[in-house]
């Protein structure tokens, strides 16, 4: 089995309870998983312990141990990957931001610290996630298209096809998601 029909059919068996199904879809997306999570991880700072095989493999994690691997097709499965990623990076920028504060993690050598954001990065993240949550309850079609195009790296006509609109507005939605974002994150302290 390969191709979309493959994932489309092997998405439909897991969504009627075939969970080995899973086993089987994961290893015909896990190229499209590894090129969202390379995306990502480009704009983070070089050296960081998190990686793109590991970034992949928490989100993979995630996904079953949330039972979220629900989709209807391929541009979907990656849609929840995406939003599911974009978690595991804003659960890092908070803990980042909660050990700098002193936060209730153990005392660990400073030799054997390795950090996965700096403070700069992760007030940004958290920031970025702030100012998506407000996009979101102000226009929650925006903030998706957001998650879809910035950290899933689907493009507009992927994106329309999951949203089940046309690229058109989609184009739109973007570009006025992007103006209210910089306004909105400009603003942040």
């Amino acid at each position: 089995m390969e191709g979309e029909g493959s994932v489309t059919q092997l998405l439909r068996r897991y969504n009627q309870g075939d969970k080995a199904a899973a086993d089987e879809v994961i290893p015909l997306l896990y190229g499209d998983l590894r090129r969202l999570a390379r995306q990502r991880l480009r704009a983070e700072r070089p050296g960081h312990t998190l990686g793109t095989t590991a970034l992949v493999n928490e989100c993979y994690l995630r996904l079953v141990q949330n039972r979220q691997l629900a989709a209807e097709d391929r541009n979907d499965f990656l849609a929840i990957a995406s939003q599911t990623m974009r978690r595991v990076l804003v659960d890092y920028a908070r803990t980042r931001h909660r050990q700098k504060r002193g936060g209730d993690q153990a005392q660990v050598p400073l030799e054997e610290a390795d950090s996965f954001l700096s403070d700069r990065e992760a007030e940004e993240v958290l920031g970025l996630d702030s100012a998506l949550e407000k996009l979101g309850h102000a226009d929650a079609r925006a903030a998706r298209v957001v998650e879809l195009r910035f950290f899933g790296g689907l493009s507009l006509d992927e994106t329309a096809e999951v949203l089940g609109v046309s690229a058109k507005t989609v184009q739109r939605t973007w570009l006025a998601a992007r103006a209210w974002l910089r306004k909105e994150i400009g603003s942040l302290p």
